[in-house]
């Protein structure tokens, strides 16, 4: 954990629950943590009817992905300027998942932040190496790699907040080691620094890929972690929470 920043907690419910389903998981987190920030990010389709129920609570809702255009004739998407007002307050951007599933490149990644900055949304913007990729020893020139070409400038001033995320322990329940964690988290900081100057130390940056209560405390306690995204775990309110309650006071 870095001194002087509030941790944050998000959980990216990814394509999970209905619209019952996600408001009473959403009520059940209504209390939040002392001390620590928590976001909660519901399939867009859900943002709003979300942000409703957590009007006057100590939660954030945030957004899976966005556009990068404002408008037009682009169908079945969603621009920034629409999740913000459906109540969004973030949102996650170049996951793993929408980087391999819908061939998202960090050109993409930067166009949809911009996006996101312009409508005044806080973009988390999401950096991991594949198992090959690390086995080759490339882990951290991919990850500073996709830091450059997916993170526009204003981000660091507007809050923007990055989230290491190892595309090989997103939902298999293998993490790195603290040892990975920690170099990685201190490369992006290094990175960022380099890039955007002093402000970039007060970045947060959440490491997230099978965060659960067992491993949370260990991971929270290595310098330059500032928090976690959340997957599965999310999607159970006593495990999240559980999560944000192992961050360091």
């Amino acid at each position: 954990m870095t001194p002087g920043i509030r941790p944050l907690i998000a959980g990216n419910w990814k394509m999970h629950g209905s619209l019952r389903e996600a408001v009473r998981l959403a009520e059940a987190l209504r209390g939040g943590v002392p001390g620590v920030d928590l976001l909660i990010c519901p399939p867009n389709v859900h943002v709003h009817s979300v942000a409703v129920a957590m009007l006057g609570s100590r939660v954030a809702v945030g957004a899976q992905d966005c556009h990068a255009a404002l408008q037009g004739a682009h169908t079945g998407d969603v621009s920034a300027a629409m999740l913000r007002d459906a109540g969004a307050t973030h949102v996650i951007l170049g996951h793993s998942e929408r980087r391999a599933n819908h061939a998202e490149d960090d050109t993409t990644v930067c166009g949809k932040t911009e996006a996101a900055l312009a409508a005044g949304l806080i973009p988390i913007v999401c950096v991991g190496e594949t198992e090959a990729e690390r086995l080759a020893g490339h882990a951290e020139s991919v990850v500073t790699r996709q830091l450059e070409g997916s993170i526009p400038y204003g981000f660091v001033t507007a809050g923007g907040i990055v989230a290491y995320e190892p595309v090989w322990a997103i939902g298999t329940g293998r993490t790195p080691t603290e040892e990975e964690v920690a170099a990685i988290h201190d490369t992006m900081r290094e990175a960022l620094v380099d890039r955007f100057g002093p402000a970039a130390r007060t970045t947060r940056l959440l490491y997230g890929g099978s965060v659960k209560p067992a491993n949370a405390a260990g991971i929270f306690a290595l310098p330059d972690v500032d928090g976690a995204l959340v997957g599965g775990a999310s999607l159970v309110a006593a495990d999240f929470l559980a999560i944000a309650r192992a961050m360091p006071e």
